[in-house]
């Protein structure tokens, strides 16, 4: 019992933290999400209404827990406390979970499903919640800039900007439990915003070390299933090559020294939207298709003259098809309208669209 004790004696009342879109509204709730994707604070935010002598917040990756302890044992101690809330961060199953706690707020990074339990998924920040965390900048153009380069992690925003790219890639290898999967997904990354199948990718990489398809596909579903990776499936073929976009875009500014601003931009484009959106998928000369909302919206950073002639040719034969009612142009700067047809296509900086939605 004694760790337990050592354990109760945390007090998380006086930690610091910023408010997420999403919040802990069931009382015994499920946040899955990656590593550092701010699901602890989550945690802090819900334990700020309790008092620390009616909560035990116990980590199961924290060195210093002794987890050695039973099923039994928790439940003994719970109840000899008056204990209301239980916290297991990345939990380990196998201990199985005791019956006489009010609440449970358990975290994981691996989709889990439990009886009478809601789920939350927690990812990085989109840019409205980083416009909240990054208090040094005292402008959406600035904060766009660091957003840009750094990313969606919620923690990065507190590191020296010399340390940032080191530590998003050191985050980036929590993922991964050998150096196979690293390798897998530092491919995926390099390959972002880009269309491939997975036997395209799984070729490239077995040239480079002896993998076995079953190892590279299955490590694909995995960071799949857990939002580290999404496939964008092109309209009505889902047999088609897909899109590959990352769950932090500025990986791909630090994984390979080929810099592709544009697969980087429309990579923030797609994260933005997923937020949302349920049915993303992306058509001939279309970056992304919402087909409930008849919208298309086309990542472009540097808008002109050239390029407008360029989509109006390719969108209008489309008009009708998909019976589009929004033409949307994300930019990094640029605001004006273009007409395709009779329809205005609304020109817009990613700063203004993205806290828009």
């Amino acid at each position: 019992m004694n760790i337990l004790e050592q354990i109760y004696e945390i007090n998380f009342n006086k930690i610091n933290f910023y408010e997420r879109k999403v919040s802990i509204d069931y009382k015994n709730t499920i946040i899955v999400g990656p590593p550092k994707s701010g699901k602890s604070y989550l945690i802090y935010d819900y334990l700020s209404q309790f008092q620390a002598e009616e909560y035990i917040y116990i980590d199961f990756k924290d060195y210093k827990n002794d987890t050695s302890f039973t099923q039994k044992d928790l439940e003994n101690f719970i109840k000899k406390n008056n204990i209301e809330v239980l916290v297991c961060e990345n939990f380990d199953f196998s201990i199985g979970l005791p019956q006489n706690v009010e609440s449970i707020i358990i975290t994981t990074q691996i989709s889990q499903k439990l009886d009478d339990f809601e789920s939350i998924y927690l990812d990085g920040l989109d840019f409205e919640e980083f416009l909240l965390f990054d208090v040094k900048h005292q402008n959406s153009s600035n904060s766009f800039n660091s957003f840009l380069k750094y990313g969606n992690f919620p923690e990065i925003i507190e590191y020296s900007e010399s340390k940032r790219a080191t530590r998003n890639l050191e985050i980036c290898k929590l993922y991964c439990e050998d150096k196979t999967q690293q390798e897998i997904l530092l491919l995926l990354i390099k390959n972002g915003g880009e269309k491939k199948s997975i036997f395209q990718l799984f070729n490239s990489l077995k040239k480079e070390m002896k993998i076995s398809k079953d190892k590279f596909y299955k490590t694909c579903e995995i960071f799949e299933e857990n939002r580290v990776v999404y496939f964008c499936e092109k309209y009505q073929q889902p047999k088609a090559v897909k899109k590959i976009f990352i769950h932090n875009h500025a990986l791909l500014d630090i994984v390979s020294y080929k810099k592709n601003f544009n697969n980087l931009f429309k990579n923030m484009v797609y994260l933005e939207l997923n937020k949302r959106y349920e049915n993303i998928f992306y058509l001939d000369n279309v970056d992304f298709y919402l087909s409930n909302e008849n919208e298309v919206i086309l990542a472009i950073p540097f808008f002109n003259s050239l390029i407008s002639a360029t989509i109006i040719s390719k969108l209008l034969p489309i008009m009708d098809i998909y019976d589009l009612q929004t033409i949307t142009i994300v930019t990094v700067s640029s605001e004006q309208s273009l007409f395709i047809g009779e329809l205005e296509g609304n020109i817009i900086p990613f700063s203004s669209w993205a806290v828009s939605l």
